[in-house]
């Protein structure tokens, strides 16, 4: 799991922000920056959870958010002592889903994308530096 250095900029590729939707609603507004961020990047899924497996908000299919959700964690912390059953999940896990720190003051959340391809670190930059700003502004 890699840090996010808070002050990290969307890569220039990206191009310059074009928001079509908004909202004033913290949760509504995260979903629609998750939503586009999965969309430009063609990802399966993309979740913003708080660093115990709880689904902020997310973008694509419902059971496949809440499997990103529940496992960020686990899949964030390899180390972690778990059954069996799921540690063989997070290890199949693994090999198709980038979790990413998210710093935010002194909470931390957990950026997890399923889908998508190698250049997908771009696309998770994007959304988190969207995250951040709609949650400074909440």
């Amino acid at each position: 799991m890699s840090r996010m250095d808070p002050i990290e900029a969307p890569p220039p590729s990206l191009g310059a922000e074009r928001r079509r939707r908004r909202s004033e609603d913290p949760i509504t507004a995260l979903h629609y920056q998750l939503s586009v961020a999965r969309s430009e990047g063609k990802l399966e899924a993309l979740v913003l959870v708080d660093d115990r497996g709880c689904l902020v908000a997310g973008a694509g299919s419902w059971p496949v958010c809440e499997e990103l959700a529940a496992y960020a964690p686990l899949l964030a912390e390899p180390d972690l002592p778990t059954s069996a059953a799921v540690g063989t999940r997070i290890a199949d896990l693994s090999r198709e889903v980038l979790v990413r720190a998210l710093p935010l003051g002194t909470a931390e959340a957990l950026l997890a994308v399923r889908g998508g391809g190698d250049d997908r670190s771009a696309f998770v930059a994007r959304a988190a530096a969207g995250c951040r700003r709609i949650l400074r502004a909440a």
